[in-house]
């Protein structure tokens, strides 16, 4: 019976964090839409008063502006698209994305170090105990099922998302293009290198059946690093608003639940490295969120007209 509930504990955790999510997603404030966005010609579908002069006008700032825009395109062109002496606009941006990607990747690694030897030399006391009685309570056939939602965190599942990731948001994005694929190629970077360091530093053999596996759990930590930074990346240009932030969190969260339980379940990870993988992903995330916020400002919110495209994008992400 008990094998049984402990296979019961996956889909119990999903509806737990689904059902929290839709919770807290219907509490939250709805962001009313803006009337210029929803009809601008107003409710009765009649024109306003002094809009076609307006429009005249506009028509002819218009072709102002693209005279200008044009002009503009014609001097770049001529320099390779930058003012000969001038740098990129993008080059101080870039070189800020560098500095706190690095700085945040020192930071994970100091985090981990600390809490490490503690859990070295004593997390066995709590670790084998839950490792026997998971291995004894396993079922064959969810075993199987739990192999392969467990490839949800191997490295080149998290690697081949990010590229996927990173190409789509390249066109999508309207502004800063450069950002998303910089960001999630320097997470990318920043992860490996870190996680090397740190299992350089402990050393951690893993459980009997899979001495690979080390402090802290890669898989669990990559899952909340890449996946929360592309929930991230596509919430700030398709939403902006608390409820798409409710759905994003919740989406990595039933990801992080998964990738866990399999990891446990399997006995791939001691129960302290998949716990503080988790911690360390997110440790790992916040200075990532950080420099976007920095780069590209505030999120543009833009309620009632995003959501079916923030939808699709959460889609075409997920396959």
């Amino acid at each position: 019976m008990r094998r049984y509930l402990l296979a019961a504990l996956w889909p119990a955790g999903m509806a737990a964090i689904a059902a929290v999510t839709v919770i807290a997603a219907r509490r939250g404030p709805a962001s009313p839409v803006p009337p210029a966005l929803d009809d601008p010609a107003g409710q009765d579908g009649t024109e306003p008063a002094g809009s076609s002069d307006e429009a005249g006008r506009g028509a002819g700032a218009g072709r102002d502006a693209g005279a200008r825009l044009a002009a503009i395109a014609g001097g770049a062109g001529e320099h390779g698209g930058v003012l000969a002496g001038e740098q990129p606009e993008w080059l101080p941006d870039l070189i800020k994305l560098g500095a706190i990607s690095a700085a945040g990747g020192i930071f994970g690694y100091g985090v981990m170090a600390l809490i490490g030897p503690p859990i070295v030399s004593n997390g066995l006391k709590i670790d084998e105990p839950i490792l026997r009685w998971t291995a004894s309570h396993q079922v064959k056939q969810w075993a199987a099922v739990m192999e392969r939602l467990n490839k949800v965190g191997g490295t080149w599942t998290n690697w081949g998302s990010a590229g996927t990731a990173a190409a789509c948001l390249a066109v999508t994005w309207r502004r800063k293009k450069w950002l998303p694929p910089a960001t999630l190629g320097s997470a990318i970077l920043v992860d490996h290198y870190a996680t090397l360091a740190l299992r350089h530093t402990f050393r951690r053999p893993g459980p009997p059946n899979s001495p690979n596996g080390t402090y802290p759990s890669g898989g669990c930590d990559r899952v909340v690093l890449f996946y929360g930074l592309i929930a991230h990346l596509l919430w700030r240009e398709f939403s902006g608003s608390y409820r798409g932030k409710v759905w994003a969190i919740g989406a990595v969260s039933a990801l992080s639940f998964n990738v866990a339980y399999c990891r446990q379940y399997l006995s791939k990870h001691w129960f302290t490295d998949i716990a503080f993988g988790l911690l360390y992903g997110l440790v790992l995330l916040v200075p990532f969120i950080g420099a976007v916020r920095v780069i590209a400002g505030p999120p543009r919110v833009e309620a009632g007209h995003t959501r079916p495209a923030l939808v699709t994008a959460l889609a075409a992400a997920a396959v």
